[in-house]
């Protein structure tokens, strides 16, 4: 899990996100104090705030560090299978 505040300030944290996403380091996006996760295309999770907003490498990740998932992503990413 890697929190959004650890990774700085400005310019520098959005690159440093960026080249995390790319680099496919981290695959979702959660809330700390909700303990949900979601995709990172989500309504919800764009409208968090960053000292709340968690990154984490796998869906596994997420539900072993004890967060559910997003009531809106759950139905993109859980009606395919």
């Amino acid at each position: 899990m890697i929190y959004h505040a650890a990774l700085g300030k400005g310019f520098a944290a959005s690159r440093r996100l960026k080249q995390l996403i790319d680099q496919d380091k981290i695959q979702l996006a959660g809330n700390r104090k909700l303990r949900i996760y979601g995709t990172f295309d989500c309504f919800s999770g764009k409208r968090m705030k960053k000292e709340n907003r968690v990154f984490f490498v796998s869906e596994k990740e997420a539900i072993e560090s004890g967060y559910r998932c997003c009531k809106h992503c759950w139905c993109k990413t859980h009606r395919a299978r």
